[in-house]
């Protein structure tokens, strides 16, 4: 069996599993016992190649950034997930989970969402497919990404807000998680990142994959080989990364980096670093690192990014992380808006403060003449222009 899938107990290496609630484990067994099947039937993949294909408009662009290249002297393909329909990659997933939902006869759903991308993914889904939504948010996050709880809203779904803790997405997936627990029949939990019990973190990383897929199909068409050199990506729970290495993860010499949201910096505790800062735990259902004191109380992260201030991540991250097979490194909130603002001046391309840790690594890394460089623009910034407005000291 590869390194990189699950044992049948849902861990990769040491980390994963499934620590739930004995009242969600009827749902969870049965989603494992079915989602496979289900996801490998003719009639599911025609559905979801369809509305991948029509509805979202995939394959995104692989985009050479010549302005890019120049600037730092090597060749830049951008993977725009940030021009799917509502303006991330989150929606390959929703489409995915809620699809299965409906097979599995349940006629609600709910979500938790940090910047508001896996809410407006969750929430369009719904209505497409004509199923009920409830959306968690954080209530610091409804304040920072104000116009996608309008979104979510006008989309017909329920947001919630989570007045708990940082009131962030922790306490966002606390909450779906509660409301889970006290309906576990009819709901169904669109789990929005590479985190959770298992199958979650299996199952949103094979729908992500269908990144990593295009990259070596568009890059051989552009190139002449499928393998780039190296393939960046930011990480919070960390979807759109596993995404953008999947179909890279059994050939070593594609080195792998992923951005972790360092915050204020690491050495503040004013961070969601987990690889960094972090110890082995367990948070919402999986066994992974997460930033903790000595005793096991969960410290708030802190991140610009909504989307990346969560204290944990996926346990197949954790496992890259040990094994060394990808290289974790932190970007801090002014790196990341120096890293936005750059990007917008230098290619016309406004990135989420998200994919801007990613973008930022250019700054940090040495790259030679000939190698080729993918970065995955997770998402569009338009929910972060009042973050960069407030900042625009970095415009320069």
């Amino acid at each position: 069996m590869s390194k990189y899938k699950t044992n049948e107990y849902g861990f990769y290496g040491n980390f994963g599993g499934a620590y739930i609630p004995e009242m969600l484990y009827p749902n969870i067994e049965n989603l494992k016992q079915n989602y496979k099947a289900i996801i490998n039937t003719d009639s599911f993949q025609n559905e979801f190649k369809d509305l991948l294909k029509n509805y979202v408009g995939r394959p995104s662009p692989l985009y050479f950034a010549k302005n890019l290249s120049k600037k730092y002297n090597t060749n830049i393909y951008l993977k725009r997930e940030d021009l799917n329909h509502t303006g991330s990659h989150k929606i390959n997933n929703t489409i995915g989970q809620i699809l299965l939902a409906k097979q599995m006869g349940k006629t609600r759903i709910i979500a938790e969402t940090g910047a508001g991308q896996h809410g407006v993914a969750t929430a369009t889904v719904a209505t497409l497919l004509g199923i009920d939504c409830v959306i968690y948010m954080g209530e610091k996050d409804m304040q920072r990404q104000a116009p996608n709880v309008e979104r979510i809203k006008m989309l017909g779904a329920k947001v919630i807000a989570a007045k708990s803790g940082s009131k962030t997405l922790k306490d966002a997936t606390n909450e779906a998680l509660r409301d889970w627990i006290n309906n576990p029949e009819n709901t169904f939990y669109v789990i929005g990142s590479v985190v959770g019990p298992h199958p979650y973190p299996e199952m949103v990383a094979e729908f992500q994959s269908i990144i990593s897929k295009e990259i070596k199909i568009q890059l051989f068409e552009k190139t002449g080989k499928e393998n780039p050199d190296y393939v960046i990506a930011c990480v919070g729970g960390g979807s759109n990364a596993i995404g953008t290495f999947y179909n890279f993860l059994e050939d070593d010499n594609v080195k792998l980096i992923a951005t972790e949201a360092g915050g204020l910096g690491i050495e503040t505790g004013k961070t969601a670093a987990s690889l960094k800062v972090g110890k082995p735990g367990v948070i919402h259902g999986s066994k992974t690192y997460l930033i903790q004191t000595d005793d096991g109380q969960i410290i708030e992260p802190h991140s610009i990014s909504a989307g990346l201030d969560y204290p944990g991540i996926g346990p197949l991250h954790a496992h890259l992380h040990d094994i060394k097979r990808v290289n974790y490194i932190s970007i801090n909130d002014d790196e990341a808006l120096k890293a936005g603002f750059m990007l917008t001046r230098t290619e016309g391309i406004l990135p989420a403060l998200e994919s801007a840790h990613a973008v930022a690594v250019l700054e940090k890394q040495s790259f030679k003449t000939k190698d080729v460089i993918v970065v995955t623009i997770s998402g569009r910034g338009d929910k972060d222009l009042s973050n960069y407005l407030q900042n625009n000291k970095f415009k320069k």
